[in-house]
């Protein structure tokens, strides 16, 4: 419980909506900031004053109204994402006024979150915010993608690309510390570079806007890839199959490259190497791997109090910014998991 007194609420709440669906790169005026009145939770929600929201590449695709695993933002209605706040009013058994909860309810500064979809968070035993990043969804996409879509094991040689996102340095990190033989990461900036080899461990990183990376990941990984940890696609995805050792795995968790296409992709040109490579490509949803969540938080929350595992966060503050730093994820602006403190 906080002890923290629960200021007085107020009469409306501002809420980002969707006007149109973006053609290519989203533009300002697809959207719109809203004040709306503010929800009164029924029997069995609670309302929750929003502290952190999320904004990640993924959203990118529910902005489309085209089939895919997850529904579309509906025009005219608040979008959705990531959030984690305090309880203010509680019609719920089981929370509490002055309880904190991650929830899916973003884009809000307050939300009326039905209490089954309400997780508690322990404010004590680590930043609020961590639990939208690196003990969130990005770390469980993290750790399942690496550890189970990619069939890690002692020894491999990683390759992870947008390596100083939130997804990214995770998955170096990981491997690393699960007896990586060598982890190597690709980033936008050389800034970035240095982060992923003097902070997070990498043994080696290259600048993709530097030159090919099919001939930069061959000079950082000469004798080739076990693992390939994709969030880029595009000539990463062609330069890892390329480099990919015998029985090699590759997990797509995105595709950050072509999500503003309004062509479709070219695939990559030599996928007829996965014949003789026997390599394996996997998809990745992180919804098909809660089953994991207690261990990832035991194992990983272990790490990040023994200083073993690093992270970074890029803080935006206030609501009317959160177009913005939605913005900035796919400009690839930030370092770690990009946040929105309200």
């Amino acid at each position: 419980m906080s002890d923290t007194p629960t200021p007085a609420l107020p009469a409306v709440n501002r809420e980002w909506h969707l006007r149109s669906r973006p053609v290519g790169r989203p533009k300002a005026e697809d959207f719109e900031l809203v004040e709306a009145a503010l929800p009164q939770p029924r029997e069995g929600q609670v309302l929750v004053r929003n502290l952190y929201v999320s904004v990640d590449p993924y959203m990118r695709g529910r902005m489309s109204d085209a089939k895919s695993y997850v529904a579309p933002f509906e025009l005219g209605k608040v979008m959705q994402g990531g959030a984690v706040g305090e309880v203010v009013v509680s019609n719920a058994e089981g929370i509490s006024v002055g309880d904190h909860v991650l929830h899916f309810l973003g884009w809000r500064e307050y939300a009326a979150v039905n209490a089954k979809d309400a997780v508690k968070v322990d404010p004590d035993a680590a930043p609020l915010s961590t639990y939208l990043g690196v003990l969130g969804m990005t770390g469980l996409t993290a750790y399942a993608g690496l550890l189970r879509t990619a069939s890690f094991k002692e020894g491999d040689v990683v390759f992870v690309s947008g390596a100083a996102g939130a997804v990214g340095g995770q998955v170096g990190q990981i491997a690393k510390l699960k007896g990586a033989s060598r982890v190597i990461g690709s980033a936008g900036s050389d800034e970035k570079v240095k982060l992923l080899v003097e902070e997070y461990g990498f043994d080696a990183a290259f600048n993709y806007k530097d030159g090919s990376v099919a001939s930069q990941l061959r000079e950082a990984a000469p004798d080739g890839i076990d693992v390939y940890f994709d969030n880029v696609g595009g000539d990463h995805l062609e330069a890892a199959i390329g480099s990919l050792k015998h029985a090699g795995r590759i997990a797509i968790c995105g595709m950050i490259s072509v999500y503003n296409n309004t062509e479709p992709a070219p695939g990559p040109k030599n996928l007829a190497r996965l014949i003789a490579t026997r390599g394996r490509i996997e998809g990745l949803l992180v919804n098909d791997h809660y089953d994991l969540q207690s261990k990832f938080v035991e194992e990983v929350g272990a790490w990040i109090r023994s200083g073993e595992l690093k992270y970074r966060e890029t803080v935006v503050e206030g609501i009317e910014n959160n177009l913005e730093a939605f913005f900035g994820v796919l400009r690839g602006d930030n370092t770690g998991k990009m946040i929105v403190k309200l």
